[in-house]
């Protein structure tokens, strides 16, 4: 039986490493305690072959085998670019 691959979509904090990305990845937590929802960030890194996410775009990422000793995400497409100023 095969395991679905996780799948994520994030913002690009980071594009300054070659073939590397890190990406920020916001979730929504309830306190259990207090019922306040609570902002949490990973911030994941991800290889990018063509070096095509730069920072502000949103990507979305799927889990693979390890790449190195924290990259185990790949950035499948860029979703939307960052606006130019």
């Amino acid at each position: 039986m095969l395991k679905k691959r996780k799948e994520y979509v994030g913002q690009v904090v980071s594009d300054k490493m070659e073939k590397t990305v890190v990406v920020a990845i916001d979730r929504m937590v309830q306190d259990p305690r207090y019922k306040k929802f609570l902002k949490r960030t990973n911030k994941l890194k991800a290889h990018d072959e063509k070096n095509e996410a730069h920072v502000g775009d949103r990507v979305k990422l799927i889990e693979t085998r390890p790449i190195s000793r924290e990259k185990r995400w790949v950035v499948v497409e860029v979703l939307e670019r960052a606006k130019k100023i």
